[in-house]
């Protein structure tokens, strides 16, 4: 995304602008983490009901049903993960498809076992997006995980491979192989202890060898009164086809006829991005990613078809049935606003992200707004706009304690963790702040924040003082 100047910003600074983005975050700084992520996951009366809602929440916890049995849970088991989506809608949407013990991760799953257990909940349902690539920037990424201060190459991959191909890819067999990249003398001891953790098996996508290790390191070392759930790209692909194959949907109207509503919404996102929100979203694929040999690549919408920019795939027809086929093929994916769309936006649950999370969901929401004004759909307006606090900020809120999760456990217990962060007050464990403060992107929206020249990304009722 475009960063606006080099300026960076003073935590002060940070503080006010969150004030802004998010109202009411100011009233639990100095409160217990615990306190915020209760209020986090407290949703009575957060969520507006119509026609459209019912439906698409109707589909969401189908997705989550298989979802639970694919992970091992029973028929009975999967039920109860599906009905305590209607009834407590929350997902956490911000850590990327990493293992549990990647840091990034980690403590932000312990973040919503706070807010779980504060609410008796049993289900912890997280999406993770997999269309991202092994490296986010150097020998960090899904591919990589430090253990007792040294590097391990999860999947054992070179490093053009993990450059290159995405993690919801199909493209080979997938073993955790945990390699030293820089082996020196002696065993790992903490490698040794994770390779008889891990599933041995091999998987035919990286995205499905880290759900299978996730659960076995869930079911080691997180408590049993709650189960992990975790959802990626390949779980939202056969969502969306859900959607398109009902002829009476509402997402299947839509992307049928003269496809007023899919130019509507691209329309809005380039004069988003032309303005001042510049850089916050942007279209780098028109609704759908290309996925073929495990790549991922660009389409762009043209005369009702989606076509591969280099010209080197096969369209896909834009409409309902086609665009459903190409997901259960595994030839195309939803892209993250069409993910945020079936999983958070249409049905009407709340999202948990980071630190940019906050800022491009509502405009994703606005951009749907922006669509349905022109369209003339008035009850799903109406909705989205009765909606309290429907993306929060839920990821990166706990400091590391040490960096190091694996070794952590190897002398304390979550339920050690989650005590000692539950105590501590938001500004304590939220720390200097610093994946906001070190982005300029942030930095350029809290200078036009400050000079009047940009409104808060949300018409949304946010935090009550009640909370």
């Amino acid at each position: 995304m475009a960063a606006s100047g080099n300026a960076y910003l003073t935590l002060a600074d940070m503080k006010k602008t969150l004030s802004h983005v998010m109202p009411g975050i100011d009233q639990f700084w100095s409160r217990e983490l615990k306190d915020y992520a209760r209020a986090v996951y407290e949703v009575e009366g957060h969520r507006a009901g119509c026609a459209i809602r019912d439906a698409a929440m109707s589909r969401l916890q189908a997705c989550v049903e298989r979802a639970a049995l694919r992970s091992g849970a029973d028929g009975t088991q999967a039920r109860e993960a599906a009905d305590q989506l209607a009834a407590a809608p929350v997902i956490q949407t911000g850590p990327h498809c990493h293992l549990l013990i990647e840091p990034d991760a980690f403590y932000t799953h312990l973040f919503s076992l706070l807010g779980l257990s504060a609410h008796r909940l049993r289900w912890h349902i997280w999406y993770g997006a997999s269309t991202v690539k092994f490296i986010e920037k150097a020998k960090k990424g899904p591919g990589w995980l430090t253990l007792d201060n040294e590097t391990i190459n999860v999947f054992g991959l070179s490093r053009s491979r993990m450059d290159a191909y995405s993690l919801c890819g199909s493209n080979g067999i997938y073993r955790f192989l945990l390699s030293a990249s820089e082996r020196g003398q002696g065993a790992n001891p903490s490698e040794e202890r994770l390779k008889t953790i891990l599933p041995g098996e091999g998987f035919a996508s990286a995205a499905e060898a880290i759900k299978a290790g996730n659960q076995a390191l869930w079911e080691r070392f997180f408590p049993g009164q709650v189960r992990l759930l975790q959802l990626d790209d390949i779980d939202m692909a056969d969502l969306v086809a859900d959607h398109l194959e009902d002829a009476d949907s509402w997402l299947s109207k839509c992307t049928g006829g003269d496809g007023a509503w899919a130019s509507a919404i691209l329309q809005a996102i380039d004069e988003l991005d032309a303005g001042p929100w510049a850089g916050w979203i942007r279209r780098t694929t028109d609704l759908f990613w290309g996925l073929a040999e495990g790549k991922i690549f660009p389409l762009r919408l043209k005369n009702g078809v989606l076509s591969d920019v280099k010209g080197s795939r096969p369209d896909v027809r834009f409409e309902p049935m086609s665009i459903a086929a190409a997901l259960r093929q595994r030839t195309i994916v939803p892209s993250l606003f069409m993910t945020f769309l079936v999983i958070s936006i249409l049905p009407g649950t709340r999202v948990l992200g980071g630190c940019r999370q906050v800022v491009y969901y509502p405009l994703m929401r606005h951009v749907l707004a922006t669509a349905l004004q022109k369209t003339g759909e008035t009850s799903l307006l109406h909705a989205l706009r009765a909606d309290v606090r429907p993306g929060v900020w839920g990821h990166r809120v706990l400091k590391p304690h040490n960096g190091s999760p694996f070794a952590d456990l190897e002398n304390e217990t979550v339920m050690d963790l989650l005590e000692l962060y539950g105590k501590q007050t938001l500004a304590e464990t939220c720390g200097d702040l610093a994946s906001f403060t070190g982005d300029p992107i942030w930095a350029g929206l809290t200078a036009r924040m400050r000079e009047g020249k940009i409104r808060v990304p949300t018409s949304e009722r946010q935090w009550a003082r009640s909370s």
